[in-house]
């Protein structure tokens, strides 16, 4: 009935392996994917571990620089180290505090 034409062979061959060739490129792409999202979830695990820690230094500092601020200083003597120290600390803890992105439940999702 119908003949084949023989250019059609080559033609459809090629096909079928730029098709395979794709597969593969998708599932290398699909891989590539997940590593990407591991590596992000791995990083914003990373991020909000790093997060607690430096809330956790500023309500340390916080309460350091109230307890600086409660004891009676000398009027004459000039302000140690320690107090600057301390008293730019709680500064910046109040700042990270106030500027800090609020938490996010973060469950592994």
């Amino acid at each position: 009935m119908f003949e084949t034409d023989p250019r059609l062979n080559p033609l459809e061959s090629r096909k079928q392996l730029l098709l395979a060739e794709s597969e593969l490129n998708r599932a290398q792409v699909m891989d590539q994917a997940a590593a990407l999202t591991a590596e992000i979830h791995a990083l914003a695990d990373r991020v909000q571990s790093f997060d607690s820690m430096a809330s956790s230094a500023a309500v340390l500092v916080s309460g350091l620089s109230a307890f600086q601020r409660g004891q009676p200083a000398n009027a004459d003597a000039k302000p140690s180290w320690w107090r600057t120290m301390v008293r730019g600390a709680g500064l910046v803890s109040n700042i990270w505090l106030a500027f800090r992105p609020r938490g996010r439940n973060h469950n592994g999702d």
